[in-house]
């Protein structure tokens, strides 16, 4: 188990967003291996292009989700939740709109997309904010 050293208090919030970014990191590999080994074989070019952009921006927002929460954990503030909620949120919203568009066929579900979009955008601005303006601590 991590050791966390004794002046920092690891929360259940730290670490739900800490587990969260490290299972959108395992599936969004396995889902990238999947769109390279298996939809590839019956989905069209089209399909297979919109499922890799959603394993892209679910990878990289993993990432941000990991570096977010670890800073979160530093120095607490609700800007820094406020993108880990809407990092998580953004990347259901998002890739998994895309995801099901694409298993499934169905396209009222991408509707959802630029929810996630907008979700994600907001993320990177909370990051921003939590930087340059002093927020209360969550």
């Amino acid at each position: 188990m991590l050791s966390i050293p004794n002046n920092l208090k690891m929360t259940k919030s730290n670490r739900f967003f800490l587990f969260m970014a490290s299972m959108l990191g395992a599936t969004g590999v396995a889902l990238g291996a999947y769109a390279n080994h298996g939809l590839s074989t019956w989905a069209s070019l089209q399909q297979v292009d919109y499922f890799q952009l959603a394993v892209n921006y679910q990878l990289i927002h993993a990432l941000l989700l990991l570096m977010v929460s670890t800073l979160n954990l530093l120095m607490p503030s609700r800007y820094l939740l406020l993108s880990q909620i809407s990092l998580l949120l953004g990347v259901c919203f998002f890739s998994g709109s895309l995801y099901l568009y694409v298993l499934m066929g169905t396209k009222i579900v991408a509707m959802i997309t630029p929810l996630g979009g907008l979700l994600l955008i907001c993320a990177w601005l909370f990051a921003a904010l939590s930087f340059i303006t002093k927020s209360k601590k969550c």
